[in-house]
């Protein structure tokens, strides 16, 4: 039989990874960790353009989104051990795809190459224009 609810969990169970928290920010309103970290790696959960301390929306235009998203990618990081020097995979969900190139020009002021790897894709976003997730590697640091 297959556990449903965190009450049917067994009281014993361990996982090999633990669920990171932000500090100072508010609990998920859905079922995920905003990080996990697994050994060497850790798991950013995708990040919104919303201030952490308020909930506020931040930007109505894309570059403003992504450096807010970025922003919340590096707490998010940063609670886990990481940096955004360690994150070697990122995937971006943009709302309207013709904002890519203008995306990539301030992705580029904040990351520094050698980039990770990233996939880009359209998606419905319910009022935001940008998500990020990203996936990185500590190496033993941390």
């Amino acid at each position: 039989m297959t556990p449903t609810s965190p009450s049917q969990q067994p009281a014993d169970r361990t996982r090999g990874w633990q669920s990171v928290m932000l500090p100072g920010a508010p609990a998920p309103k859905g079922a995920y960790s905003p990080a996990v970290r697994a050994g060497d790696l850790v798991f950013v959960s995708g990040q919104v353009p919303r201030d952490p301390s308020t909930g506020a929306l931040v930007g109505d235009e894309i570059a403003e989104q992504t450096r807010q998203v970025m922003r919340n990618v590096e707490r998010a990081l940063d609670a886990a051990g990481a940096t955004l020097d360690d994150v070697v995979s990122v995937t971006v969900y943009l709302t309207n795809v013709d904002d890519w190139e203008t995306f990539d020009a301030t992705y580029r002021e904040i990351m520094r190459p050698p980039y990770p790897t990233r996939t880009a894709v359209g998606a419905s976003l319910r009022g935001i224009l940008v998500e990020i997730s990203a996936v990185a590697y500590v190496g033993g640091h941390g």
